[in-house]
C-alpha cells in the first residue's frame, strides 16, 4: 500500500513538471511602454504642461520668499553693528520666522502629501484611467493572459518575439479621442 502511495506520488510529481511547462507556453502576454504612451498621447501632455506651470508658478514663489530671506540677512548683517541688542534679536527672529514660512510653504507645496501630488492625482488620474482601459480592452479582445509595464520594471528582458502592445493603445486612446471630438462638433 506504501509502495502503491509512493509510486502514485511520483507520478503526480513528474505529470505536474511535465505539464507546467506546457501551461506555460499557452499564455499570450505582452508588454506597453508606459512612458511612451504618456509622451505621446495628446490629453497626458496637456496634463503634464498644465502641472509644469503650477509648478514653476510655485517655484517662483518659493523663489521670491528665499530672495526676500536673503535680502533681510544682508541687510541684518550690514547693519548689525549699528542695532542694538534688542532691535537685532528681533531682526533675528523676523529671519527666522521668514525661514520657517519657507519650509512650511515648501512642505505645503512639494511634500510628501503635498500640493503637487494631490494636483497630478487630479489631473493625471482620469488619463491613467483612460490608459488603462485601453489596455485592458486590447487585453480583453487579443485575449492575452499578463501584460506587463516596461517602464514600471516589471520587465528585465523581452524577447523581440514578445508582444508590443504601446502604438495599439495609442491608437485604441485616439479612437476614443476621435469620438470625443466628432461629439462636441
Amino acid at each position: 500500500m506504501r509502495k502503491q502511495r509512493f509510486v502514485f506520488c511520483a507520478f503526480t510529481i513528474c505529470l505536474v513538471f511535465l505539464l507546467a511547462p506546457i501551461s506555460s507556453f499557452a499564455q499570450k502576454i505582452a508588454y506597453v511602454n508606459s512612458q511612451k504612451i504618456l509622451a505621446t498621447f495628446k490629453e497626458a501632455q496637456d496634463a503634464q504642461d498644465r502641472l509644469d506651470k503650477i509648478n514653476r508658478d510655485w517655484q517662483d514663489e518659493a523663489s521670491e520668499m528665499q530672495r526676500q530671506f536673503q535680502e533681510q540677512g544682508e541687510a541684518l548683517e550690514s547693519q548689525s553693528l549699528l542695532l542694538s541688542e534688542d532691535r537685532k534679536r528681533e531682526k533675528q527672529q523676523e529671519l527666522q520666522n521668514l525661514l520657517t514660512k519657507i519650509r512650511q510653504y515648501q512642505e505645503q507645496k512639494w511634500g510628501q502629501n503635498g500640493e503637487l501630488y494631490k494636483r497630478n492625482e487630479e489631473i493625471m488620474g482620469p488619463i491613467i484611467e483612460k490608459i488603462n482601459a485601453a489596455i485592458k480592452k486590447i487585453g480583453e479582445e487579443e485575449t492575452y493572459d499578463y501584460i506587463f509595464d516596461t517602464v514600471a520594471g516589471n520587465i528585465l528582458y523581452a524577447s523581440p518575439s514578445q508582444t508590443d502592445l504601446t502604438d495599439l493603445v495609442l491608437q485604441e486612446l485616439e479612437k476614443g479621442l476621435e469620438s470625443t471630438k466628432s461629439t462636441t462638433q
